[in-house]
């Protein structure tokens, strides 16, 4: 049996979030669907997601066309079975990650993230699966007392913290 690994880069358009995880049944989509449009109104997303058997198609959905094409590219370059790729806009992953944990079909989440992304896929020859994600770089060191004040005054800033 062999074992090939392949790096896969992530590409989104600009000012996007994506959301990269597993699920193991058809009816994904539409429930992900669903816990998207009803968890926070105005978002704009694409959905992909990766049969691993029957006819193994590329499921789409979503309600804005540039992202589901970009789901869709991206979920055919990792190829794996069983995997969801979403890019949205107009809203945080934050504000919908446990609306998604909820969907009966999910599994996993592999990284959700307006960063650089990289997924590391492995290939035997059944198919293909991932291994890891690359979220964003390294650290460059640990954060001062200025870096604290920052950061705290960014989430009161933009909403998240109130005192």
């Amino acid at each position: 049996m062999s074992l090939k690994f392949e790096v896969v880069e992530i590409t989104k358009p600009e000012g996007t979030n994506v959301i990269i995880g597993q699920a193991h049944f058809i009816k994904t989509t539409e429930d992900v669907y669903e816990a998207l449009v009803s968890s926070v109104p105005g978002i704009k997303f694409g959905l992909a997601f990766c049969e691993s058997s029957g006819k193994r198609l590329i499921r789409v959905e979503g309600n804005d066309e540039q992202l589901k094409k970009a789901a869709v590219e991206n979920a055919n370059k990792i190829g794996a079975g069983h995997i969801f790729v979403i890019i949205l806009k107009d809203a945080w992953p934050i504000n919908i990650l446990n609306a998604l944990k909820s969907v009966p079909e999910i599994t996993t989440i592999h990284c959700a993230s307006a960063n650089p992304v990289q997924v590391v896929v492995a290939e035997t020859q059944q198919g293909r699966g991932i291994v890891a994600v690359i979220d964003g770089l390294t650290p460059l060191g640990v954060e001062t007392e200025e870096d604290l004040r920052e950061r705290r005054e960014f989430l009161r800033k933009i909403g998240y913290k109130l005192s």
